[in-house]
């Protein structure tokens, strides 16, 4: 029996929970993980696998005979625009830990605006003890462009909590117990949203799409006045000029932003000080490397044994 190809490993990931993740993966094959300086000049020819995720631009020049390209999370399109990427299927990273850790997120972001804890954390600083006009879940309509994997089990999730959910996506997907929108109902989704999370991929359609008109077109008749925006699909989906000029105008009355037009996050950017956003670096839904390369070992063992490859992605439509 041939000896079977080995994994090249080059994940943008935290090394030490990398290293942890391998021990005991693929155990039958050998892992070449780029980011030990050993491996770095390593020839990778003949090599049929690789998990990717922000990998060095060299790699599938050095890797011309791969087969299969793995991502190491849900997006794909920075694997999309790295040089050389080779035609050959993409698979995306679907896990329930990474659903999961999304919808968290999502959850405590509504909850951090409609139970106003910056202002709270704001009346604490001063030791002032004040109460504050509180609304409830229900009082507030969360609409959530992005209706895949992710968007759907935080929309139940918010469900829960006793949000009014509706959803929007290109093409529009019937979910039992929420309003849906299309491709041709945007306005009427946007006017009916006071908390908009944005869980879109990037593509040539969804690039720039969170910009100034759009914001303009959200409700302004929930409890807080001014709509919330959330957003932790893709940094390119964005126009951070426009959220800071609407932040400042008032047209949005705070954000929560995990994605950035240009990442790590500039030391510069007014959105760390402003006293109604909350940042965080990219993490809303990081990945589980022990799920992720249990997820790889499972596609290969499909791929070697003749069945077909899952989460494939579709290049034309960028997901």
């Amino acid at each position: 029996m041939p000896a079977k190809s080995p994994v090249i490993v080059d994940l943008k990931f935290i090394p030490e929970e990398v290293e942890a993740a391998l021990q005991g993966a693929f155990p039958d094959r050998e892992v070449i993980n780029r980011a030990d300086p050993a491996q770095r000049n390593r020839d990778l020819s003949g090599i049929d696998y690789a998990v990717v995720w922000i990998s060095a631009p060299d790699l599938f020049s050095r890797a011309p005979d791969l087969k299969v390209v793995f991502s190491g999370g849900a997006g794909v399109d920075h694997v999309l625009t790295l040089p050389g990427l080779p035609d050959v299927p993409l698979v995306r990273f679907v896990d329930q830990t990474l659903t999961t850790r999304m919808s968290e997120w999502v959850v405590m972001q509504c909850l951090l605006h409609l139970r106003q804890h910056r202002a709270y954390e704001a009346l604490a600083q001063k030791r002032e003890w004040r109460d504050l006009i509180q609304p409830e879940a229900a009082d507030v309509t969360v609409g959530i462009m992005g209706m895949g994997v992710l968007g759907q089990d935080a929309a139940r999730k918010l469900a829960v909590m006793g949000f009014n959910v509706i959803g929007w996506s290109r093409t529009m997907r019937a979910i039992e117990g929420m309003d849906s929108y299309g491709a041709s109902d945007l306005d009427a989704f946007l006017a009916r949203t006071d908390f908009l999370v944005g869980l879109l991929p990037l593509t040539a359609e969804t690039k720039g799409i969170f910009d100034a008109d759009l914001f303009a077109k959200l409700s302004r008749k929930g409890p807080f006045g001014a709509p919330v925006f959330i957003n932790a699909g893709r940094g390119g989906s964005q126009v951070e000029a426009d959220i800071l000029e609407c932040l400042d105008s008032g047209v949005l009355g705070a954000a929560s932003l995990d994605v950035f037009e240009e990442e790590p996050l500039s030391p510069d950017s007014r959105f760390w000080t402003m006293p109604n956003v909350y940042v965080t670096p990219h993490v809303a839904a990081s990945s589980d490397v022990k799920a992720l390369f249990a997820h790889v070992e499972q596609q290969i063992a499909r791929f070697e044994s003749g069945m077909p490859l899952e989460h494939v992605v579709d290049r034309l439509a960028g997901y």
